[in-house]
């Protein structure tokens, strides 16, 4: 697969992205936060950039890369204002990071001192390279989490994190993947990694506690305690970081159970604790996230979504690959579908499930309890051409996505199985906003703004989300995209001590809400089922 890079100006960010992706993708990857109201899907006009060498001005969403570009990105471009800007700029937060405090020397001059700020997601990592003297990122690098091998949810890694050594080599993976990166940073850059100083992670309790080698153990049983939900600073060499000899580690601050640092950056990136209008923050991942509230009170969840809207558990799911269906929409007589770097289908990815699973509900092909209509039994209603998508697998029903008639590929296929799992899932992130609400005593109509945090949360189409009752019945208006606000976040803690301070502040602030303890979760677990 061919890959390009794309370098987001003013930013200076650099990122490798696949041939046939667009670059809202490749902007989501690099943490830059498109303005893309309508999803994606070309009819806002909200995310337009500028190609440097040809001047010419094009739609994010549906500019497809074929080249090693320059993408100038406009202040009216972006969904909100990246705190950390160039020195000198208005800003919220001054650059002012912990190296000053302990070696003020350091930072005399730009491009000499760097710092790591790294998202350590369960199915994801990212890290960026940031010139500590003027807040810059120069480079961003990002991979897969190698620790899937051993579980792809937290669930599994705790239980593997208490087998004999296990815990040993889920650190390993983990110290690996972030040198990995650090050396493709060095690379980009052409820097020596002695010239980074420090480094800052957020990540989900689960992969705060195996970075730092802490018992996995009391995660795993009621009542989810964690071992430790302070910030740690610690010798970068005594984790194994290949970086400078004196270079230190930051890890942010956790909340309480399963509601890690990453939470905490997020919350520090779109200012929580300042924020008028009633927010609700969703993280969709294999562990869900959820805040709830606004500067007066904050509340926060966690929910055991599963992997399967990350493309796992899906009978021919995938992440977003080429060839990964990532669209499908209802026609007059058929569907139609977007395809990763438009080659045939292979797979679906997350964001392709959602909508498969609202277009099915809308053809009427699939009841409220999530039961798919077997081949032959379509209701009158519905085009022919669709009907005849519905086939049996396996002694259950189904339905052809992609006939691939070519004989490129098999056919892609959504089973049964498959929009079990997903009911799951959305159920899972559902009942746990329903919970938090209750909380709050407010309905849906008192949710003035939907924040979605995370690469996938990016992707997403908001009807389709709310279609199968993934989100709330907001204003799709209400619906906002923020990318990975916890890698901003992270960089924020990374250049400012007073990012750091109000991270601390935030941990402490946002009440913990253990969902399983509530009487009534099953009830509305259940109810949250339904489509």
């Amino acid at each position: 697969m061919e890959h390009y890079t794309i370098t987001f100006q003013p930013d200076s960010i650099s990122i490798s992205i696949h041939k046939g992706a667009t670059i809202l993708e490749a902007a989501g990857h690099a943490g830059i936060i498109l303005d893309a109201v309508c999803g994606g899907v070309g009819t806002c006009g909200k995310c337009v950039v500028t190609i440097e060498d040809t001047g010419q001005k094009v739609k994010a969403c549906d500019y497809f890369v074929d080249r090693d570009i320059v993408v100038i990105v406009e202040k009216n471009s972006r969904l909100f204002e990246q705190r950390i800007l160039q020195q000198g700029i208005d800003r919220q937060i001054a650059i002012a990071p912990s190296v000053a405090e302990t070696n003020p020397d350091l930072l005399q001059t730009p491009n000499s001192v760097f710092g790591i700020a790294a998202d350590v997601g369960t199915s994801t990592v990212v890290a960026k390279l940031i010139d500590m003297y003027n807040g810059k990122c120069i480079a961003t690098a990002a991979m897969s989490n190698p620790q899937i091998k051993y579980g792809d949810d937290v669930i599994g890694r705790i239980a593997f994190g208490q087998t004999d050594g296990g815990l040993e080599k889920l650190n390993k993976a983990i110290v690996d993947c972030l040198n990995d990166l650090i050396r493709q940073l060095c690379e980009k850059a052409d820097i020596e990694s002695s010239a980074i100083h420090e480094v800052t992670v957020a990540g989900n309790t689960t992969m705060s506690h195996i970075f730092l080698k802490f018992p996995v153990k009391q995660l795993g049983q009621m009542p989810y305690r964690a071992h430790s939900v302070e910030a740690h600073d610690i010798s970068a060499e005594q984790v194994g970081l290949e970086i400078n000899h004196d270079g230190m580690l930051h890890t942010i601050e956790n909340i309480a159970g399963f509601i890690g640092s990453d939470t905490t950056a997020v919350a520090v990136a779109v200012g929580m604790d300042d924020l008028e209008k009633m927010t609700l923050m969703v993280d969709i991942g294999t562990n869900g996230e959820i805040v709830l509230g606004n500067r007066d009170k904050l509340y926060a969840a966690s929910c055991a979504a599963g992997p399967a809207l990350e493309g796992a558990r899906i009978s021919q799911g995938s992440r977003a690959v080429e060839g990964a269906i990532e669209r499908v929409v209802l026609k007059e007589d058929d569907i139609d579908l977007d395809i990763v770097g438009a080659a045939p289908a292979r797979t679906i990815c997350g964001s392709g499930l959602i909508d498969a699973v609202a277009v099915l509900l809308d053809a009427g092909l699939l009841d409220a309890t999530g039961k798919l209509a077997g081949p032959g039994s379509a209701p009158s209603s519905v085009p022919g051409e669709i009907a005849s998508r519905l086939i049996e697998k396996n002694g259950q029903p189904a339905f052809v996505l992609a006939r691939n008639k070519s004989n490129v590929n098999e056919p892609v296929i959504l089973t049964q199985k498959d929009i079990r799992e997903t009911q799951l899932a959305k159920a899972a992130i559902r009942a746990g906003i329903k919970l938090l609400q209750e909380e709050l005593n407010i309905k849906d109509s008192g949710i003035e703004q939907v924040l979605l945090a995370g690469a996938f949360g990016n992707y997403i189409q908001r009807d389709s989300a709310k279609r199968i009752g993934l989100l709330p019945d907001v204003d799709i208006e209400k619906i906002h995209f923020i990318g990975n606000a916890a890698s901003i976040g992270a960089e924020m803690v990374l250049l400012s001590t007073e990012a750091r301070k109000k991270a601390k502040t935030l941990s402490e602030k946002i009440e913990f809400v253990e969902l399983a303890s509530r009487p009534n979760f099953h009830e509305v677990f259940a109810d949250c089922l339904m489509f």
